[in-house]
């Protein structure tokens, strides 16, 4: 492989071209500029190549939206701090919470396991699974069980954990093979165009904002659906964000995600609420959804419902482990399918004692390239719906984005364990004031004209917002 092909981005827009051309909409050169330097983090995948390959989608979104290319673009030190923004938050003064006690690698019997108990809920189905109230009990029964029966038996109880594979036992395995096929993004684009429906407006007047005007209903939850939704608020978009109210977002991680956006709860479950999604539907643009796989059935949600009754919507959804595969419906995070799929295994290293520890990415990359390639996908359809009237749906997970990762070329630019890393000028780092306090944050991993793109407000209160449009 030649150098000047390993220190490419990947054109991760490719996925969307089937978009471009069904519309009859022009792209001209390369889909998005980016400037700074290829390689920074280090490791043995290119995490750098995913996330400049990731954002440059959004940018080329937005290139075909707008009709100029070259009007939004990307450099390392933006897609960096931004893939890295919960490092760089303080609310108020303080640093935020990363993973709770309970989460993190933990022993087996003959191997390790990723646990995820960030969540209450979660660390209660932990527990409840392994028989135990203690952080000392958890420990105990892992160590007393093949790291697969705790993976299964976690699993069964409603809890979130992976074995920590080896990549040849993740290809080998039902999940590994099912993961392989398809693009990063799935498509499935809409026919026709009832009369009367919503017209599209967008705002071509402000370079800043071309979203301006264009109505998204939020639907997700942890980091890559509101990593998403909060560029589209940046861009301009009336963002409204409901989460159900019997499962309280961890907040640290709400205030990182929610900029420009509102907030509100709301139990879809009861008729009325349910009632209120549905007129909602019927003036929006776009819906983002990010639970697993099927859990939105109940509600009407899924996409091939939602396009039937207009198909001038858009339609996002993003979950763990895609939709085909014996794992479509279960939960999962960036970390658990690092876990899963040979990215912790790829990772590890011996400890100081001499011991052997799996190992992580350099940031939540599944999930922040998960993220941007959801806002390119709904902004790519955004501008089919413009063009030629109907919309469509788009289909991510994080075990594809692994998947995106490991087939990406490594070639020689990769930094290596005891080379020197090249060092990116450090992230502008913003304030602004908020309910949480003062802010100090990163802007989102955008150039629009060669200046930086900043949000538009600072998070809302959590759940405060009506049910209603702006």
């Amino acid at each position: 492989m030649s150098a000047q092909a390993a220190d490419a981005v990947p054109a991760l827009f490719r996925s969307l071209e089937p978009v471009v051309r069904d519309a009859g909409l022009v792209m001209t050169g390369p889909p998005a500029p980016w400037s700074g330097p290829r390689r920074w983090w280090g490791g043995p995948l290119d995490v750098e190549g995913l996330a400049l390959g990731s954002v440059g989608a959004a940018a080329a979104a937005l290139n075909v939206l707008t009709g100029l290319p070259g009007r939004f673009a990307t450099t390392s030190a933006l897609a960096a701090a931004a893939f890295d923004s919960f490092t760089h938050l303080r609310i108020d003064g303080r640093a935020i919470q990363g993973f709770a006690p309970l989460s993190g690698f933990r022993r087996t019997r003959d191997g390790w396991i990723r646990l995820h108990a960030n969540y209450p809920h979660h660390e209660q189905r932990l527990m409840q699974a392994l028989g135990t109230t203690t952080a000392e009990g958890v420990a105990a029964a892992l160590t007393a069980m093949t790291a697969l029966e705790a993976e299964t038996v976690i699993q069964a109880r409603g809890g979130v954990a992976a074995a920590v594979r080896s990549r040849s036992e993740w290809l080998s395995s039902g999940m590994g093979s099912a993961a392989r096929t398809g693009p990063w993004i799935a498509l499935d684009l809409a026919a026709g165009k009832p009369p009367g429906s919503r017209q599209l407006r967008l705002s071509g007047d402000h370079p800043l904002r071309p979203l301006a005007g264009v109505r998204v209903l939020d639907l997700t939850r942890v980091i890559a659906g509101p990593v998403a939704t909060r560029l589209l608020a940046a861009l301009g978009a009336d963002v409204l964000r409901i989460d159900p109210p019997r499962l309280p977002e961890i907040m640290d991680q709400f205030v990182d995600t929610g900029f420009g956006k509102r907030s509100a709860e709301a139990d879809l479950g009861t008729p009325q609420n349910l009632h209120v999604l549905q007129e909602l539907l019927a003036t929006a643009d776009v819906i983002i959804t990010g639970y697993r796989s099927g859990s939105l059935r109940r509600f009407g949600l899924e996409p091939e419902v939602l396009l039937a009754a207009r198909p001038e919507l858009v339609v996002v959804t993003l979950d763990a482990w895609a939709s085909a595969g014996p794992w479509s419906g279960r939960r999962g995070f960036d970390s658990i399918v690092q876990a899963a799929t040979g990215i912790a295994h790829l990772y590890g290293k011996d400890n100081h004692d001499g011991g052997w520890r799996p190992g992580a990415l350099p940031v939540q990359a599944l999930d922040h390239a998960t993220g941007y390639g959801v806002a390119a996908a709904a902004i790519t359809l955004l501008a089919r719906r413009r063009q030629a009237g109907p919309g469509g749906s788009a289909r991510l997970s994080l075990v594809r984005a692994a998947e995106e990762l490991f087939a990406l070329p490594v070639g020689d630019g990769v930094v290596h364990p005891g080379r020197p890393a090249p060092e990116l000028p450090a992230p502008p780092l913003r304030t602004m004031a908020s309910t949480f306090g003062e802010l100090r944050y990163v802007g989102p991993p955008l150039l629009v004209d060669g200046h930086p793109l900043d949000y538009t407000s600072p998070p809302p209160p959590y759940g405060t917002s009506g049910l209603a449009w702006a």
